[in-house]
């Protein structure tokens, strides 16, 4: 067994759970008032959460119930639930749409433990077939979805509102990176305070597998650039226009910074009766949809281009102006007879078959994903790899929210990653939009098709890949496109992330918490010894406490002879606080 040491509670299976130190102490500040949880992801978010579900258990007569925003992780949760949850006291069981209501009513009453979508508890509470009020502890996946009429928001809301005595832990690893985006979430679930840590953490990293990131920098072939370039042209002399107007005024190359700024710019105009300023709304509008169009040949390619000229058409953006001018126009009606004919030729697409054939060829046993934004770049990427010897490619994606009707269905998505667990297929190439927080146990390389801020990250320090060694993470980043700057970003998003959560942390009005006094229930198992809990954490952060080196005393003998006396022309006169009252000594 791996696993070092083991986790005792009677509410828990024995030696299922890993004692991890910190853990335990996410667990003591959980119990002790309703929590936002902030970890890395793979550093156990789930395990805290069953820690706190087993003692409030424990506690109280009542039951816990969790949410997670898709039906493929209600999946995942209630599998692990079975595992670690002893069946005869604790019959974990889940909620979904597929069950009709008048099933679930005689349902709800039933486990102790219930895991759940959001969409359906807040509808059985509203249509009374589910009362809260015995419920101890409500968990709740992904917190950051916590906002606005978001369905994880409403159920905090009813809960807080029926609950006879309420108690929350939020978990994400990504609360969003401004305050008031924090604030909101700690709001919304009236959390008296929010437990951070980093992956920087000494206690943590120990536990994380730290993954290498590879960037492989790719060339734009030649015929995309020059599919590109007269749109290029035509957005500078849009925008040409309007640094003429004083609209665009950021310098340097064109950006969707320097665009969104120039669109408020010309929407002040508009409300100050400038009405020329009407044309450069359009016009920069124009200019948008032109800098993604570029976007999507550059860096992701001809199947992501035609999707998104397709979406144009067809979409809700359908009716605007500047989108049937856009359509309407020559060059961009050449473009899409010139797209249609073409097969996915961005370099980036050779890049992801070499990286998948080498793997394959080293290790036939190996599982990749492969995240892509765009579902047609999803699709020309398997079709890409349907003739690679070895490679037997699934399509991941979200439900489909837009007319096109292409997208999985809950069951459809838990099937496929079945079928990627189980090796049926080796190649996952999922979108990037509706997998947080998926479960991705075995894969050994990830491909990120371009350079996502918060996906890398949270895949970076993903915990052990199923095999216990380091997988590899590769991003492909397209030269002198807007890739190389998305890298960056990236890394100054997860500081912010971190600067905003410690600073709204100390805003909130904590109760006062004796420190380890709610591990009393918890032991630790290791190596044929049984201490309690919280002896363990205070052992493992003892290990962990920097040490201070002894200091050399410094002999006199290297001491400086001449101290050099300040004449006294240098010193600052009494009662002078700035260089402005400074008057130079007259001789």
């Amino acid at each position: 067994n791996p696993m070092g040491a083991s986790l005792h509670h009677d509410g828990l299976q024995d030696g299922v759970v890993e004692a991890r130190a910190y853990q335990l102490e996410a667990v003591d500040v959980a119990l002790s008032s309703s929590t936002l949880l902030v970890l890395p992801t793979a550093a156990g978010k789930t395990a805290v959460a069953w820690m706190v579900i087993a003692e409030m258990l424990e506690r109280t007569n009542g039951w816990a119930l969790m949410i997670a925003p898709t039906a493929a992780l209600v999946k995942q949760h209630l599998d692990d639930l079975e595992l670690v949850f002893d069946k005869d006291s604790t019959q974990p069981i889940s909620m979904s749409g597929a069950i009709p209501p008048s099933k679930r009513e005689g349902m709800w009453n039933n486990g102790r433990l219930v895991v759940s979508t959001p969409q359906v508890v807040r509808n059985d509470v509203n249509r009374d077939l589910l009362d809260l009020s015995d419920c101890c502890l409500l968990i709740i996946d992904e917190a950051h979805h916590s906002t606005g009429e978001r369905a994880e928001a409403q159920v905090a809301d009813l809960y807080l509102e029926f609950a006879n005595d309420p108690l929350i832990l939020g978990m994400t690893a990504s609360p969003g990176s401004n305050m008031q985006k924090v604030e909101e979430i700690c709001n919304r679930l009236q959390v008296g305070r929010i437990h951070l840590r980093t992956s920087e953490d000494d206690m943590l990293s120990e536990h994380l597998a730290n993954l290498e990131i590879e960037e492989l920098r790719v060339r734009v072939p030649n015929e995309i650039r020059e599919l590109v370039e007269p749109f290029i042209r035509w957005q500078e002399t849009i925008v040409e226009r309007e640094r003429r107007l004083g609209r665009y005024v950021m310098p340097g190359a064109v950006t969707h910074r320097g665009l969104a700024n120039a669109m408020e710019r010309a929407n002040l105009a508009v409300r100050r009766g400038q009405a020329d300023a009407y044309g450069s709304m359009s016009r920069i509008g124009l200019a948008m949809s032109l800098h993604h169009l570029i976007n999507h040949l550059l860096c992701q390619g001809v199947a992501a281009a035609k999707e998104f000229l397709d979406r144009k058409e067809n979409g809700e953006d359908a009716e605007k102006k500047n989108t049937r001018n856009l359509l309407r126009d020559s060059r961009v009606r050449a473009l899409r007879e010139t797209l249609a004919e073409m097969s996915e030729l961005h370099s980036k697409v050779g890049a992801v078959r070499r990286l998948i054939r080498e793997r394959l060829r080293r290790d036939s046993e190996s599982r990749i994903i492969v995240f892509a934004t765009f579902r047609d770049t999803v699709t020309a990427l398997e079709q890409a790899l349907l003739d690679l010897k070895g490679a037997k490619p699934i399509q991941f994606i979200g439900q489909s929210k837009r007319a096109s009707g292409t997208g999985l269905t809950p069951k459809q998505q838990i099937e496929r990653i079945e079928s990627f667990r189980s090796g049926e297929g080796n190649v996952l190439i999922a979108t990037s939009v509706g997998e947080e927080g998926l479960d991705i146990p075995t894969a050994d390389l990830v491909i990120f098709y371009e350079p996502v801020p918060s996906e890398i990250r949270t895949i970076q320090r993903r915990g052990r890949t199923g095999r216990h060694r380091d997988g590899d993470v590769v991003v492909l980043i397209a030269e002198d496109t807007r890739d190389e700057g998305a890298r960056a970003a990236a890394l100054r998003r997860e500081e912010n992330m971190q600067r905003a959560v410690a600073r709204v942390g100390r805003k909130l009005a904590r109760s006062t918490h004796v420190d380890l006094s709610n591990l009393s229930n918890f032991s630790v198992g290791e190596n044929g010894e049984e201490i309690s809990a919280s002896e363990f954490v205070i052992a493992v952060r003892k290990k962990n406490r920097p040490v201070l080196k002894d200091v050399e005393e410094i002999t006199e003998q290297n001491a400086p002879t001449d101290s050099g006396e300040l004449s006294p022309s240098t010193f600052r006169p009494r009662g002078q606080t700035g260089l402005e009252q400074f008057n130079p000594v007259e001789d």
